[in-house]
């Protein structure tokens, strides 16, 4: 009887481990300076703020590389690390430090992020584009709807002076409709 009760609390001590890794493993914080910088851009802290990867120079002139927490809060994502397949659908850059809305710009780039596979699959990285859109005056839905129907119209009118107003006065979507 005693070799049954210490058999039994062998097998209760083993199965209590594995559920407690179990745990830790689905628990685990997501701490953008813990990331590694191949996954930083495009992934939100557990705090819910963006990561963002940054350059330095070290005084032998190397370049270092650093994943960091930056002050932007994603509304309604935490603990997200971008999968492979939503960076290579929006034709996004793991690598890039810092993010400019001159990627709007590139006819090819928004016709990637306005996509099906993009647009309608990846609120991480609409989200982060909608907000630099935003920025420039420009309602990131209009601008994929022109972008769809003529690409190159699409383009110039971003460029030109007017495309701010003409998509400043647009309702912002929630973030919950991409």
């Amino acid at each position: 009887m005693a070799s049954s009760m210490k058999s039994s609390l062998i097998i209760f001590f083993t199965c209590s481990l594995f559920l407690q890794v179990a745990l830790a493993t689905y628990k685990r914080e997501v701490i953008c300076e813990n990331l590694p910088n191949g996954v930083c851009a495009f992934s939100i802290a557990s705090s819910g703020k963006r990561c963002l990867l940054e350059k330095s120079t070290t005084e032998d002139g190397i370049s270092e590389y650093t994943c960091k927490t930056s002050e932007v809060i994603v509304g309604n994502m935490r603990e997200h690390i971008e999968s492979d397949e939503c960076v290579e659908a929006c034709g996004v850059d793991r690598n890039s430090v810092g993010i400019s809305s001159d990627s709007l710009l590139e006819a090819q780039f928004t016709s990637k992020l306005c996509s099906p596979a993009c647009y309608q699959k990846c609120p991480n990285i609409v989200d982060l584009y909608f907000n630099l859109a935003a920025g420039e005056g420009v309602y990131l839905p209009d601008l994929c709807n022109k972008q769809r129907t003529n690409p190159h119209r699409a383009a110039m009118e971003l460029q030109s002076s007017g495309a701010a107003e003409d998509f400043a006065d647009a309702p912002a979507p929630s973030p919950s409709s991409f």
